[in-house]
């Protein structure tokens, strides 16, 4: 094997793997890309992948009903795997699994990550955590079931390949990953754009309802309790919306909160050309990338609005 997670897996018998809470595409395509290549060209080892749960939307991809979502056994692992989590924190439940393991390992493209592992692989220009995975893989040693995973995390994370993240070594990895079979219309159309009827009726109430400040250059949007009570919806309802605000024209940056909590949000931004949104959400304990990042912050929606538009407008002054 010609790869560079072999140094990880040394004396090891049972390996985890982990992602972030609220999974999204990168962070299921990563988890699953992982369990399947270990599956494959590792078979001796016992292999555990957690997360909070699987999406609708990514339950395409092979293996996806191998994840683990009831916390486990609570056994010890040799080797633990923290993919597309930037911190710790984020890990949830699957975080105890992290403490108790032998060799903690690492892998991330988030800017914000500090490398809470024993071993660390963090590359913050890759486009998502599937293109730093695919970098360490033996690419003649996958098959479509592991190079279709890796796909749905890379376009999850590039907006199919629209944002700025998208670099000559993502379409270099993507172009291989397509020599294997990737069914790569079909999973586009299943995972990127295909929208159940709750979601587009959610898409429609967001956008409906968000606003402009600063002269048209933030749009922003609030999904409160008694709104996705309403539809019946999830968060993951909600993926898609962000981006759809965002390509409002004239719009910079586009921010929407959605209720998890009683007086507590979840914010989600995206920037254009030059805010940084990774430094905003970082002030309130967040992170993510430049263009595209978040955090949690307590109070009322008015309250969240104010503390982040306050530095939103700071941004935007200093561009004039």
């Amino acid at each position: 094997m010609n790869d560079k997670l072999s140094r990880y897996l040394e004396g090891a018998h049972r390996i985890a793997i982990a992602g972030h809470t609220r999974p999204d595409g990168d962070c299921v395509g990563s988890c699953l890309a992982l369990y399947g290549y270990l599956k494959k060209n590792y078979p001796q080892l016992q292999v555990d992948v957690y997360l909070e749960n699987v999406p609708e939307a990514y339950r395409v991809l092979e293996d996806a009903d191998k994840v683990i979502t009831d916390g486990g056994d609570g056994a010890a692992h040799d080797v633990f795997f923290a993919l597309d989590s930037s911190d710790k924190e984020r890990l949830a439940g699957a975080g105890r699994y992290f403490d108790t393991a032998a060799r903690t390992v690492c892998i991330d493209h988030h800017i914000s990550n500090r490398g809470y592992g024993d071993e660390n692989v963090i590359h913050p220009k890759a486009s998502s955590t599937c293109e730093v995975l695919a970098t360490l893989m033996d690419l003649e040693h996958l098959d479509q079931k592991i190079a279709e995973a890796l796909y749905v995390g890379i376009i999850c994370d590039t907006g199919c390949f629209k944002h700025s993240n998208t670099g000559e070594q993502t379409m270099v990895i993507t172009g291989k990953l397509m020599s294997l079979g990737v069914r790569f219309s079909k999973l586009t159309d299943e995972v990127f754009y295909q929208k159940t009827y709750t979601q587009n009726q959610l898409l429609g109430r967001c956008l409906l309802e968000s606003f402009l400040m600063f002269s048209g250059r933030c749009i922003i949007s609030v999904a409160d309790r008694k709104v996705m009570d309403f539809y019946k919806a999830g968060s993951s309802d909600l993926e898609g919306v962000i981006d759809q605000m965002r390509v409002t024209k004239g719009v910079e940056v586009a921010v929407l909160l959605t209720e998890i909590g009683e007086l507590y949000y979840k914010v989600s931004m995206r920037s254009n050309a030059f805010v940084d949104v990774a430094k905003i959400a970082g002030h309130f304990g967040g992170g993510g990338h430049i263009r595209a990042a978040g955090c949690s912050m307590s109070g009322t929606k008015y309250d969240v609005i104010n503390n982040l538009t306050r530095l939103i407008e700071e941004q935007l002054k200093n561009n004039d």
